[in-house]
């Protein structure tokens, strides 16, 4: 029994030391370049990726073409995805800037509100997502990371999670196309 016990506050040790070593936002206050979200989606950019399940096996691939338009505090971002299986879906988000580095936003996949911060050359990303599979729909969580690495390029990693547990992740890369 003891060394049942021990096993237990172990493992909970250990999960406790990987939560607080996981990044936060203002970890990246001094890195460049500043990414401004409206600024490097307004217009066109182009983006691939792929879809890993909890074992990192590739599940899905696929590439998005994106036309981003800004309107005072609201960026319009339409992308149009085709996948290596031939499907094809349109997301429209409609994301709105608040102030100090805030951002929401609502696409018809998103489940209420996704929340955003921006600092340095980060931003978190968070919403819930309606997940389509063959025969149903699953609600799932999205944490997305994206990272400006120059003028022309960002990637975004994300962790797909169900009841607080990852079941999945997406690699993605963005390229600017025109300004």
């Amino acid at each position: 029994m003891l060394k049942q016990v021990r096993r237990l506050f172990y493992t909970l040790f250990m999960a406790l030391g990987l939560t607080a070593c996981s990044a936060d936002i203002d970890d990246y206050r001094e890195h460049e370049p500043n990414f401004d979200l409206f600024e490097y989606f307004e217009g066109e950019s182009t983006a691939w990726g792929m879809v890993q399940d909890y074992t990192d096996l590739q599940t899905r691939r696929f590439e998005v073409a994106i036309v981003g338009t800004v309107k005072g505090d609201t960026l319009t971002l339409v992308e149009d995805f085709v996948f290596d299986d031939g499907e094809m879906s349109r997301r429209v988000w409609s994301i709105e800037r608040l102030e100090q580095g805030q951002y929401q936003g609502r696409a018809d996949d998103i489940i209420g509100m996704a929340k955003g911060t921006q600092v340095g050359n980060a931003l978190r990303w968070q919403y819930d997502f309606a997940l389509q599979l063959e025969d149903s729909t699953v609600v799932v969580s999205f944490d997305d990371w994206l990272y400006r690495q120059d003028e022309n390029h960002v990637f975004n990693l994300t962790k797909i999670k169900k009841f607080g547990i990852e079941v999945g992740q997406i690699t993605l890369f963005f390229q600017k196309t025109s300004r």
